[in-house]
């Protein structure tokens, strides 16, 4: 397992934008994308905003025989996956079959989908329910639909761990990568913004229920009330560095170090495993905290959960000691989407040498961050730390650094 695992290709769609140039022009920009929900009526709910992907026409994109047979989310990340490709500069007809692979995060599937097909059950009778239904709503849709897109037939999986989905799809990837592969494409790409799949979401007691677009969500903030549900994220193309050097590609990253931890039991008196994943993430990069120039939050929304993740990074990195940025305040949290487009986000920092704001905070409620507010950072930016958290206490951190020839 001595193969470097660097990206070569990204493939964006979400609120900020389709395609990366667009996502990153807006990011740094400081565009907020979070407004009122369109995909249905929320007007009886308590929470009514969502950061949603304008714009996108799957039959712009996609021959129409997928159409009927996908849901929403599962268009997007065909879409995503081809742009990544495309950047990537790779033809998968010219590769190995068997080289090339995907793994990509879910955190429910199909819901949109599902939700039609149930109420065609219901209202009409089981006759009425799509054939596609058997496979549309499942977990591992997005990795199957694009696999069998490009004729991928190599190792390929789904991960199922919420938010940090898209940091652990990208990580498992590298280990495929470093054990041969050649190609992988990973990442997740999300979206449940339906009745259905909203209900599910305000369970979890998280969302923020304020009307205001420009204050709903603010993390790290004094007034910090939850965090606002999104759809869209970003797939990468994660290559072995020495096909990547051979075809002259052009390489964004290496994909440096990566570990996931889990919360002990409430009221056990452990501390939080966030902390412990940063270390160990850095320790598999190699690198000590100095190494890192950013560090792009989980930004929950949530007081005491803002509280750990700040807690968490000045154990490591001390009291204002790296800047700390959460972008996805201008898209919303987009499930398992949400941490590979922070990815994304990153290594485009890297190659711009800028560290993109974070929108809507006011007053933020822990003084001892660094944190990048209103408008764009530019200096030197090599490394950087990606963070996810999910429900039931799921951790994720990732490294990625400027890939430099022969480095190991």
């Amino acid at each position: 397992m001595s193969a470097t695992a660097v990206v070569t290709g990204i493939g964006v769609v979400a609120p900020t934008g389709l395609g990366a140039a667009e996502h990153w022009t807006a990011t740094c920009r400081g565009t907020n994308r979070i407004a009122p929900i369109t995909r249905f009526d929320a007007s009886g709910y308590p929470a009514r905003l969502a950061g949603e992907v304008a714009g996108f026409v799957a039959e712009e994109h996609l021959p129409s025989r997928l159409i009927p047979q996908t849901d929403h989310m599962t268009r997007m990340a065909i879409v995503a996956a081809d742009w990544a490709l495309e950047d990537a500069g790779i033809r998968p007809e010219d590769w190995p079959e068997f080289g090339m692979g995907v793994v990509t995060s879910s955190s429910s599937g199909g819901f949109e989908f599902g939700q039609r097909e149930l109420q065609n059950l219901w209202s009409k009778g089981g006759q009425f329910v799509s054939a596609y239904q058997s496979f549309a709503w499942f977990y591992a849709v997005n990795s199957g639909q694009i696999s069998i897109r490009h004729g991928m037939r190599g190792p390929s999986s789904v991960v199922v761990s919420g938010e940090s989905g898209g940091l652990d799809a990208i990580a498992q990837a590298r280990r495929l990568v470093r054990r041969g592969g050649q190609v992988m494409i990973a990442g997740g790409v999300d979206a449940s913004i339906c009745p259905w799949g909203w209900v599910a979401q305000l369970a979890g007691g998280r969302v923020s229920t304020c009307p205001d677009p420009q204050l709903a969500y603010r993390p790290f903030d004094a007034d910090a009330g939850g965090h606002v549900p999104g759809e869209g994220g970003a797939l990468l193309v994660v290559e072995d560095a020495d096909s990547a050097r051979r075809r002259g590609a052009h390489v964004y990253a290496e994909i440096a170090g990566h570990a996931a931890t889990f919360d002990p039991a409430p009221e056990s008196g452990r501390e939080p495993g966030l902390r412990r994943a940063i270390e160990l993430a850095l320790g598999d990069a190699g690198m000590q905290p100095q190494d890192i120039d950013v560090v792009f939050a989980d930004a929950a929304a949530v007081p005491q959960l803002d509280q750990v993740e700040a807690g968490a990074i000045r154990a490591v990195f001390g009291p204002r000691g790296v800047p700390v940025t959460a972008p996805k305040t201008m898209t919303g949290r987009l499930l398992s989407g949400a941490a590979s487009l922070d990815v994304a986000t990153a290594l485009l920092s890297i190659r711009d040498q800028r560290v993109p704001p974070t929108t809507n905070i006011s007053a933020a409620a822990d003084a001892d961050l660094d944190l990048v507010l209103a408008e764009p950072r530019h200096g030197a930016v090599d490394a950087a730390l990606i963070l996810a958290r999910s429900y039931g206490g799921f951790n994720s951190a990732l490294v990625v650094r400027r890939h430099t020839e022969g480095k190991p």
